[in-house]
């Protein structure tokens, strides 16, 4: 029996392996991490098949993520381990263990961004930090808050990379199609594309910019800006996005200044592609390129420096491919969805044998110190 439970927050389709098979879509991280963990799967549709009333009124008055949470607390016993996908998930888990005063397996939570204030002060107010185990985080400004802030042991926060399907996302996949030079950027959370558009006015290139999520509730930050008429606005599926990068001659990750890892998926798709990154450095965006070795930061919403870089590179392309064959080494060897699904079990089984040798201690303690003193009887008094 598997003693792992791995949230989703979404739903698992049930085409899923048929379409990976396929080459369809690319390998989610939960398939690997199920099989690298040898976990149970509990997504949302699942929580509510399980969970009843209680679980329904969960969801309705706060969201998928009490739902799975009020899921794995129902769960607790049957595992050794909850491996929860997010704090949306992981810190109601905590609130139940710390409201019901009921002990929790082995708890490994990833964050995404705890500095926000509302959550910081949750976890304080209702001392949540030692509930978890382990902490794992993408960001190292989120590492530094966890540990300086938030007081969390630094063995228990783990930075890792993000991951990539780096099988789906390949430049030997999918053939480059000619025509005019092109440059393209992707996704929703946290993007500054008005500066992007800003940078690229007027420049002799194609842009176009895939300006959509299947999983940020961020609008478009194209939708009230002016855009230029080098500029194309567009949403794509997987596949499609793929031939993008492939056509690209490199990509750009215009972002706002944020405290977490914004981009992060677009970027390591990207560098898979074997394509160079231009990217705004922000206070959580710092961890995944390596400036002038697999891509370039600038600042943010400074659009004179994002327009240089992206001339520099559209005027020496042999300097693009060279950043994007390392991005592309780099990723294969830190980043592939495998190597991260490993990377997290071990974190899992660090957890639990730090949580078994807690349990052994005391009964070590035990064992040396004999059964402790014998009570002596009363002394008998004879008349």
């Amino acid at each position: 029996m598997s003693r792992v439970l791995l949230t989703v927050s979404g739903e698992v389709p049930g085409d899923l392996e048929a379409k990976v098979a396929s080459g369809e879509r690319p390998r989610p991280d939960y398939v690997e991490m199920a099989r690298a963990m040898s976990a149970d799967l509990l997504d949302v549709s699942e929580a509510r098949r399980t969970t009843g009333r209680v679980g329904m009124l969960l969801e309705r008055l706060a969201g998928p993520g009490p739902l799975l949470a009020w899921a794995c607390f129902r769960r607790r016993r049957r595992y050794d381990a909850i491996f929860t996908d997010g704090e949306q998930v992981g810190l109601p888990l905590a609130i139940l263990a710390r409201l019901t005063g009921r002990r929790l397996p082995v708890h490994v939570m990833i964050v995404h961004i705890l500095s926000v204030p509302k959550k910081a002060a949750l976890v304080r107010w209702l001392r949540l930090g030692p509930l978890v185990d382990r902490y794992v985080v993408y960001a190292s400004s989120q590492r530094r808050y966890l540990v300086d802030e938030l007081g969390v042991p630094d063995a228990h926060v783990v930075l890792t990379s993000f991951m990539v399907d780096t099988t789906f996302w390949a430049p030997d996949a999918v053939p480059a199609a000619p025509g005019p030079r092109m440059i393209c950027s992707a996704g929703l959370e946290r993007r500054d594309y008005p500066t992007m558009m800003e940078a690229v006015c007027g420049l002799d290139v194609r842009v176009v910019l895939a300006a959509a999520s299947p999983w940020s509730k961020r609008a478009d930050s194209t939708a009230k800006a002016s855009v230029p008429d080098n500029v194309e606005v567009t949403r794509l599926g997987f596949a499609d996005l793929r031939q993008l990068y492939a056509d690209a001659a490199f990509v750009v990750m215009p972002l706002e200044d944020t405290p977490f890892q914004a981009g992060v998926t677009t970027i390591l798709e990207a560098m898979a592609m074997g394509r160079a990154v231009v990217c705004t450095r922000t206070e959580g965006q710092t961890d995944v390129i390596t400036d002038g070795v697999d891509g370039v930061y600038v600042p943010p919403a400074d659009v004179a420096a994002l327009r240089a870089t992206i001339v520099a590179l559209l005027d020496d392309p042999a300097r693009a491919d060279t950043l994007g064959r390392t991005a592309r080494q780099h990723v294969a060897e830190e980043a592939d969805v495998v190597v991260y699904a490993r990377r997290l079990a071990r974190v899992v089984d660090d957890a639990r044998a730090e949580r078994a040798e807690r349990r052994r201690k005391p009964s070590a303690t035990r064992r040396r110190l004999g059964r402790g003193p014998r009570r002596r009887s009363p002394p008998v008094v004879r008349p």
